[in-house]
């Protein structure tokens, strides 16, 4: 030992030579699990073993790895089954790139498909890959639905998707939603899926700058059964594009275009000569399309297309000339934001006569809009069943009534910032639609105001179930006497943000009700009091299913009247009122009352006593919101959560 500690560094500490005859065996030094002192280290990872040569250590590589991709290409395409191929894609991203780019044509005719458990498997830090990184969800029909979003839309991860669905009955529909990320989504993703994944039938690509025309034509190449397909703000995708997908896709059904401002006429017109079965087109935001793109697709999908949706593009009178005359198959239309198309556009589709089975039609923000116009569709579409009008500036009550008597089959009108509608266009829209009419909704008409006379005869609108008036401020009690007298069936009222209406006014509509109300909203009526709540429990209880109060000047009194009487409610918003512990109490202590849905936001003077009232109200709650109830503590809302484990709580 003391020859030991005397050790000055000159003697040879083994005299007899290395211990290790042989210079290979050096790298044993390397691992603490020999019989020799070594202290303890954090033990590196390594992935070939060491040799020494030319004076130091170096790493060899596996005789694998200096394989080109060739060999390991032939390699990978005949292993025996899917797992394997998973198995192996899983070692490396250089494997998982190769793996991913065989073709199912080109696999080995001896091998039996096996289930691919590459997406609940990890990779090793180079694949990155995990069973959390990959959303799934095996659809009905058999085929895979696969979601990539934000930083996890990658190429690394579409590679995995592509292995690991190939044997799990084929990927049929995916979506990338992209980022502002370096490494998303590019060409060798969508080439690794149209290599993969041939059964692919929808694809969704949004918001991806990186995407071009080569990344869709590999898709376009590979993905032969692709039926719908949709593309959202991807700058870089153009004409080609349609123009390939056109020639390799020719079961495309349903095509939407948004925000693409390099995408024309010409990729659409080849979309029209070779997708016969095209049935639904959405396009949005896309200047270079034009009269002729939109006319060569209602013109070539005279019998199938249903569904058109075209917003904030440069089309004129043309294209509505066009879909009035070949829209014969059309039973959904949406029009919006396209400032070229006049008046005289409207009157032409209508007067074609090719909307014979239009039933839903919506018009937003077109100047074009007019009273003429308006009523040219309405005679011109027989089957016209929904009709939705939004900010059309030269809408007037006589446009909107002789609308509503032309389109006789006409069951919902919906009105949003029709500022020249007054309250005689109102009620001459309920008396003159006839006798199927089912729904009627008004919301931010500024020009609706009550008026004591003038207003025609009135008739029973006995067909009418839903009344909602949104945000009118000149609505008022008037109103609702006339409606009340007008519409003795209604089981649904929304009568939200209209501060002109009082107690009187809605108890005489509540009263003329005949048919039990399911469904009331009183929402920022900031006049109502429990008296109208009272009036709500005692003839509509038995039926009465949603009930909200949100803002209304109702206290304890409507809580006990609710309780009492309301033993089918379901959803109740009380969010705002001046109710109390009491009132909680009151609601908790009739057994019958089966609450799923209740909001106390902003109740101030609901405290930590309602902690044990909550706690039998959440028997049967599955929502419940606390938000802004200042005299609730969070030690109340932590215990609450414990003990209603099944409730979601908003704090």
């Amino acid at each position: 030992m003391s020859k030991l500690f005397a050790f000055s560094g000159s003697d040879d500490f083994c005299p007899g030579g290395s211990i290790y005859p042989n210079l290979k065996e050096s790298s044993l030094f390397l691992y603490p699990n020999q019989d020799v002192y070594f202290p303890p280290c954090k033990r590196y990872r390594i992935s070939a073993p060491f040799v020494f040569a030319g004076g130091k250590f170096e790493q060899k590589k596996p005789s694998i790895e200096v394989l080109p991709d060739e060999c390991l290409f032939e390699i990978f395409r005949r292993l025996p089954g899917g797992q394997e191929r998973s198995t192996c894609a899983c070692v490396s991203k250089r494997w998982l790139t190769l793996v991913s780019n065989i073709r199912r044509d080109e696999i080995s005719d001896n091998q039996t498909p096996q289930a691919s458990d590459l997406e609940h498997e990890n990779t090793d830090k180079k694949g990155g890959v995990s069973s959390e990184d990959v959303d799934s969800d095996v659809e009905g029909d058999g085929y895979l639905s696969r979601s990539l979003d934000g930083k996890k839309a990658t190429d690394i991860r579409l590679a995995s998707i592509a292995v690991g669905t190939a044997s799990r009955g084929g990927l049929g529909k995916l979506f990338i939603r992209g980022s502002k990320s370096r490494h998303g989504v590019t060409t060798v993703g969508l080439r690794a899926i149209s290599r993969g994944c041939p059964s692919l039938r929808v694809l969704s690509l949004w918001n991806l700058s990186s995407v071009g025309d080569e990344g869709l034509c590999e898709i376009a190449n590979g993905c032969h059964q692709l039926e719908k397909l949709d593309l959202c703000h991807c700058p870089s995708i153009t004409d080609k594009s349609l123009l390939a997908v056109a020639k390799g896709c020719p079961n495309l059904t349903d095509l939407t275009i948004e925000g693409c401002a390099n995408i024309g006429n010409e990729g659409l017109q080849a979309i029209a000569r070779s997708c016969p079965n095209l049935k639904s087109v959405s396009i949005k935001d896309c200047p270079l399309v034009g009269d002729q793109g939109v006319a060569s697709l209602l013109s070539s999908a005279l019998y199938s297309l249903t569904k058109v949706k075209l917003q904030a593009l440069n089309i004129t009178d043309v294209s509505l000339a066009v879909i009035g005359h070949y829209g014969k198959a059309v039973t959904d239309l949406s029009l919006t934001s396209l400032p070229n198309v006049t008046e005289k556009g409207f009157w032409v589709m209508g007067n074609g006569h090719g909307l014979q089975k239009l039933k839903s039609f919506t018009v937003t923000s077109c100047r074009g809009a007019t009273d003429s116009g308006l009523e040219a569709v309405g005679k011109g579409c027989p089957n016209l069943k929904q009709l939705c009008l939004s900010k059309c500036p030269f809408l007037s009550d006589k446009g909107l009534a002789s609308l509503a008597k032309a389109a006789g089959s006409l069951e919902c009108l919906q009105l949003e910032e029709c500022h020249r509608i007054s309250q005689f266009g109102f009620f001459c829209s309920l008396i003159n639609c006839g006798a199927k009419l089912k729904v009627i909704s008004f919301a931010n008409c500024l020009g609706i105001k009550d008026l004591n006379s003038g207003l025609p005869p009135l008739s029973p609108c006995e067909s009418l179930r839903s009344l909602s008036i949104h945000n009118c401020p000149g609505f008022g009690d008037a109103s609702l006497f006339a409606l009340g007298k007008l519409c003795p069936q209604l089981q649904h009222v929304e009568l939200c943000g209209l501060h002109g209406i009082t107690d009187a006014g809605v108890l005489l509509l509540l009263e003329s009700c005949e048919a039990g109300l399911l469904k009331v909203n009183l929402s920022g009526c900031v006049n109502l009091s429990d008296k109208v709540v009272q009036t709500i429990s005692n003839l509509h209880g038995w039926t009465l299913e949603l009930l909200n109060l949100d803002g209304c000047k109702i206290s304890d009194a409507s809580l006990v009247a609710i309780a009492e009487n309301c033993q089918l409610l379901t959803d109740l918003d009380i969010s705002k009122c001046t109710i109390t512990d009491s009132g909680i109490a009151a609601l908790a202590h009739f057994n019958p009352i089966n609450l799923q849905i209740l909001s106390v936001s902003g109740c101030s003077m609901v405290s930590d006593k309602s902690l044990p009232s909550l706690g039998k109200l959440g028997e049967t709650l599955l929502g419940l919101n606390l938000q802004q109830c200042k005299a609730i503590s969070s030690r109340a809302v932590e215990l609450l959560t414990e003990q209603l484990w099944r409730c979601d709580i908003l704090f």
